[in-house]
């Protein structure tokens, strides 16, 4: 079952995690999982400055030691950055001490005190270690670029039927989400440009 837009009960049972931003303004939150990589993160990129716009990538350490150069890019272009461990491991499926460690690693060629866990999921233990050092930042939006089983028209209305101000929308920078991200994310910047709304990192 796919679930566009978080409900309000998970928020409310986890709120030391980050779901969305206040809503004072016409603003959304675009964020990016799993690069860099030169494939698709350079032409996410040059699409984010075409509209003036800002946004958070929550980076696989691997990545940014196989890519540095697509990585400098991202902090040039003066977008924010986020951890996303070292090696894209989820939280249910590796012990604690092992999923901290990678956090970790993946701090020392990244800084900041954003972090995003892969596929979302954490153990509670987890989760009450990383606090303290993290901002731990979930969604509220998911677009679903990362699906084969989604069209990219799919992908764009998960989007444009759920954003609202303070909202932040997952989407994916990887070579899985190409296809719906290459449609989904030009006219998600087109159409929230046109009611007025910014673009900003979180």
């Amino acid at each position: 079952m796919f679930i566009a837009k978080t409900p309000a009960f998970v928020r409310f049972l986890m709120p030391s995690l980050l779901w969305r931003m206040p809503a004072h303004e016409r603003v959304i939150y675009l964020t990016f999982d799993d690069g860099p990589i030169p494939e698709v993160t350079p032409w996410v990129l040059e699409t984010l400055k075409h509209f003036d716009a800002k946004a958070t990538f929550f980076c696989v350490g691997d990545n940014v030691v196989k890519h540095p150069e697509v990585f400098k890019k991202v902090l040039a272009a003066g977008h924010q950055v986020g951890n996303h461990t070292f090696n894209h491991l989820n939280g249910w499926k590796n012990p604690t001490d092992a999923y901290l460690e990678n956090v970790d690693r993946c701090s020392q060629v990244l800084p900041g005190n954003l972090f995003r866990p892969p596929y979302g999921v954490l153990k509670p233990a987890q989760k009450n270690a990383l606090l303290p050092r993290y901002k731990i930042v979930m969604w509220d939006v998911l677009s679903g670029d990362f699906s084969n089983k989604l069209t990219p028209e799919m992908c764009f209305n998960h989007v444009v039927l759920n954003a609202e101000p303070g909202s932040i929308v997952l989407m994916h920078d990887s070579l899985k989400a190409e296809k719906n991200l290459r449609y989904v994310l030009p006219k998600t910047l087109e159409h929230f440009s046109r009611q007025g709304y910014r673009f900003e990192t979180l």
